[in-house]
């Protein structure tokens, strides 16, 4: 089964698929292929040509950057750019505190920070996970005291990916300590190079610095980089946390994965076994696929549909499969995770086991699985 596009869609998929594959540099492309890690220039680079073409922000409003396409075509620009091997816009960005500048915060906040976050002038972390407040994101401790014309911040946040290349942090504090704990939570946008900001990295599974701690300690942030309401925060960051959910089903790169692993597979795809294996994960991208798509055509006003839950669940779930898989078909070689290029294995079986133990975290990241079934049961299911 494939979708069925209509003479202008395909017209439009050919156009993107040239400008992909011509108009990145393919030094980018080959490092997201060969599953290395990528430098912040590499990203930067990629995501300012997006933006230079209309490219980087689609989903934003059109005065800012965004595209009036159809859900279709937002579909295959990201299903397109996925594989052709370019890294997707910074998600910190495009997707998260962007959205929720351009529904929530002023005028002023709009025009100051909007151009900048398109073009990653600005690189966002994401400060919300504190070690007592993960998946129960509304345990937060991080607190905000307002002095004068400014908040002084004092807390903790944990696994903020990426953070040491952090210019801002968008950070939800809380601001009522008396209130319930989805109330008395705020937005505030924090300059990461303000005195008491401290970035501490933490080593993962895989060998790799990949996230990290940030600390704040007596930081003073002006009133003026508050986003939308004092308090109402907890309504902008299930905005936004629904945003990422939909997003974090990356179809297009699982699928890409998966056809680089049936060319490793070589003549192991002739065992049943294996070819079973195959094809039930192709199955399960392909409901997957026409779900992102249903789940996007009835997202209204901006408001993510709650079946993007469903997506994050069974995304990763995916995502880990193909992990998992590609494992399997190295077979012992995926224990060589420490060889060098010199080495007479093929480079794919080195990255085998570092891949799929880095991907343990897809499950978690976004709001844990098992949360996201509670999600499911409570507003699709009505359990």
């Amino acid at each position: 089964m494939q979708l069925a596009l209509s003479a202008e869609d395909a017209e439009f998929r050919d156009e993107m698929r040239e400008f992909f594959t011509t108009q990145i540099p393919e030094e980018i492309r080959d490092a997201v292929r060969d599953q290395r890690e990528l430098t912040k220039d590499q990203f930067v680079t990629s995501m300012r040509i997006l933006n230079e073409h209309g490219l980087a922000v689609p989903n934003w409003p059109v005065e800012w950057g965004g595209r009036d396409w159809s859900p279709l075509r937002r579909h295959i620009w990201h299903e397109e750019m996925q594989r052709a091997f370019v890294p997707t816009p910074l998600a910190f960005n495009a997707t998260m505190i962007g959205p929720v500048i351009a529904q929530f915060g002023s005028q002023e906040i709009k025009e100051r920070f909007l151009p900048a976050t398109a073009n990653l002038d600005i690189w966002w972390s994401q400060g919300f996970s504190e070690p007592d407040a993960g998946s129960d994101l509304a345990s937060l401790k991080c607190r905000a005291v307002r002095d004068g014309d400014e908040y002084v911040v004092n807390g903790q946040k944990t696994w903020t990916t990426l953070g040491q290349y952090g210019d801002w942090i968008f950070t939800l504090v809380r601001t009522d300590p008396e209130a319930k704990k989805q109330a008395g939570i705020s937005l505030l946008l924090i300059d990461m190079t303000s005195p008491g900001v401290e970035v501490r990295p933490i080593e993962l599974i895989d060998g790799g610095h990949e996230v990290n701690e940030v600390w704040f300690t007596d930081v003073r942030v002006p009133l003026d980089n508050l986003v939308g309401e004092e308090n109402r925060a907890w309504d902008y960051a299930k905005f936004l946390l629904g945003n990422e959910r939909v997003g974090v089903a990356p179809v297009g790169a699982t699928k890409r994965h998966l056809a680089q692993a049936k060319e490793w597979a070589g003549p192991l795809l002739e065992d049943p076994l294996v070819a079973a294996r195959f094809a039930e994960i192709e199955n399960e991208l392909l409901a997957l696929e026409l779900t992102a798509l249903r789940v996007v055509a009835h997202s209204a006003d901006g408001k993510p549909h709650p079946a993007s839950s469903v997506l994050k669940l069974k995304g990763t779930e995916l995502q880990q499969a193909v992990t998992e898989l590609v494992v399997d078909l190295a077979g012992p070689a995926s224990l060589a995770s420490g060889a060098d290029d010199d080495s007479d294995l093929p480079w794919w079986t080195r990255r085998a086991t570092p891949v799929y133990l880095n991907f343990r975290k897809a499950s978690i990241y976004g709001g844990s699985n098992e949360v996201q079934r509670q999600i499911i049961a409570r507003t699709i299911l009505g359990l």
